[in-house]
């Protein structure tokens, strides 16, 4: 006997047997043990979903002599007729090639004839939005009032494409992509009743690369398969048959993209092309690794809409720190927009090097979001330079002068020669003719703010994604015992800056980083606030202020 693909040889033969349509078949299901059966069905959704599979199976219900809980028994001569196919009861016509108007006269002049066996006159219409106008015309009588003994059932791929007038006369039904797991666990169900040995990590990505299709899944692993008969099939397997590539891969190439290394973009794009991936898969698979981190650093449980490993999320959450939102958008649109490309580009490699240079040297592409990131990049620049300035030796000061003890560059104080004054004070518009105000804290206090201030930038900066942007333009101020204070000086950063998700990712990372527990208060800066207050604490203050002190409670 000749092999039999799996697709064919799995495929369901009573309701129980589909997978992740449950709504749909409970529904069909209900209608046979009522009898509440309808005339015309329109099964619409993605290929490899079950519309025709199910088709068959109502066919042979609505037929069978024993229907088991509105499953056909399969065991009837009526049921054994319509699977081997030899029943004139159940008609499938293929519309993208038998599209005509005489194809459907010829369906009109049929069903003038009652069955001579069984109940029902199936009519099973695949791709029937490939049907011509005049044919859906012909069928709209028919498909209104039929004969009490016929169903129509269409299926379709685009029901954008069906008019009208035949939706309002069938009962809708949208088939939905099936889930990763249906499809995955229908994979390990198959493979061990075929004594099949594969990996499960190579598994679930076949189930991924069906892109919710389970009559792909098996094709994909039938292929799979039959390249490694007799072995193990591994993930690397998998790989090597599909042209895929590695979720490492493409963490390389995003960080290589994300620090403007075009070389080594070129150099990882050289290993895919030797390993002979396929170059278009490849860019596909790319977009949607964007498009996960995107939806990590974006949604306030990211996490649940990515559907991968936990050590494949902790690395999206480290590629997610190198670039924000408007990068990572600008990424996908240019990765899509040379997607389409790839479809009749007869030098493939040239134009996904093209869009690698475009991704990271923003400054050959004049459009609004490349030259965002390029401000972007010239603000990180300054942020650098600015974490780097020291603040100025007590001694620096002439007696009497203003003390810039326990300060950085970005909080630094107005006395410091050749420093100007913090963008927070000018911000506010504070007077440079006023000395800021000196407040003397607890060591502990003092310590904690002079931690998290002479890092500021850098902490802000390896937060990534939106909270990058919100606290970008802030002042950490004390805000008690383990405690800081965050100030806002835009409302809009401000709103979105305070949310619980943002600062207690800024609180695990200070932790993570020093090993100090401090939380975080967030407030927004008052109109005309001077945001330039110097802290010290009071021994300090004693031995480098040459005159007298009088503390007040």
């Amino acid at each position: 006997m000749s092999y039999t693909a799996l697709y064919r040889k799995w495929r369901p033969v009573s309701f129980e047997d589909v997978k992740g349509q449950d709504p749909i078949v409970q529904t069909l299901k209900n209608q046979i043990t009522s009898q509440r059966i309808g005339h015309a069905y329109l099964f619409c959704g993605t290929r490899g979903t079950g519309k025709t599979s199910i088709a068959k199976i109502y066919a042979r219900a609505v037929n069978c002599e024993h229907p088991v809980d509105g499953s056909p028994c399969n065991q009837c001569p009526s049921c054994r007729a319509i699977l081997a196919g030899s029943s004139m009861n159940v008609v499938e016509i293929d519309a993208a090639s038998n599209n005509g108007v005489e194809n459907i006269r010829d369906i009109r002049e049929q069903v003038q004839y009652p069955p001579t066996e069984g109940r029902y006159r199936v009519y099973i219409i695949d791709e029937v939005h490939m049907l011509s106008i005049g044919a859906f015309n012909a069928l709209l009588k028919t498909l209104e009032e039929p004969p009490e003994y016929v169903i129509f059932i269409l299926a379709t791929t685009e029901v954008h494409k069906i008019p009208i007038t035949i939706l309002s006369r069938c009962q809708r039904y949208d088939f939905k992509r099936i889930s990763l797991e249906t499809i995955a666990d229908r994979l390990r169900e198959l493979t061990q009743a075929e004594q099949i040995q594969v990996e499960d990590k190579a598994l679930l990505y076949v189930a991924k690369a069906a892109d919710g299709s389970l009559r792909d899944a098996l094709s994909l692993l039938d292929q799979c398969v039959a390249f490694h008969y007799g072995k193990l099939l591994t993930y690397e397997n998998v790989l090597e048959v599909l042209g895929a590539v590695d979720t490492e891969v493409f963490s390389r190439m995003f960080g290589a993209v994300a620090e403007g290394r075009t070389k080594d973009c070129i150099h990882i794009l050289e290993e895919i092309v030797i390993q002979g991936r396929e170059l278009g898969q490849f860019v596909t698979d790319f977009i949607w690794y964007i498009r996960n981190i995107l939806l990590i650093q974006s949604a306030d449980d990211g996490e649940g809409l990515v559907d991968m490993s936990q050590e494949n999320l902790r690395q999206l959450k480290e590629d997610g720190k190198k670039a924000d939102g408007p990068v990572l958008m600008r990424y996908i649109r240019v990765l899509s927009e040379l997607g389409n490309q790839l479809r009749y580009a007869s030098q493939k490699r040239v134009l996904i090097e093209v869009a690698l240079i475009k991704l990271t040297k923003p400054s050959m592409e004049p459009d609004l979001e490349s030259l965002l990131e390029r401000v972007s990049q010239l603000e990180e620049a300054l942020e650098d330079l600015e974490a780097g300035r020291k603040a100025l030796p007590v001694s620096a000061f002439p007696s009497g002068g203003t003390v810039a003890l326990g300060t950085t560059a970005p909080e630094g104080g107005q006395g410091a020669p050749g420093i100007q004054e913090p963008a927070a004070s000018r911000a506010q518009g504070a007077s440079s003719e006023i000395p800021a105000k000196q407040v003397t804290l607890p060591k502990a206090q003092l310590e904690d703010l002079q931690l998290v201030r002479n890092e500021w930038a850098k902490i802000v900066r390896e937060i990534g994604g939106g909270a990058r942007a919100y606290l970008r333009d802030t002042v950490v101020e004390p805000g008690g015992e383990g405690c800081l204070t965050i100030v806002f000086l835009d409302p809009m950063n401000y709103d979105m800056g305070k949310r619980p998700t943002v600062i207690g990712d800024l609180e695990r990372q200070v932790e993570a980083r020093y090993g100090r527990s401090i939380y975080f208060k967030t407030r927004l800066a008052g109109r005309g606030e001077r945001l330039d207050t110097i802290y010290v604490t009071e021994e300090e203050l004693e031995e480098n202020i040459h005159m007298d002190i009088t503390y007040e409670d």
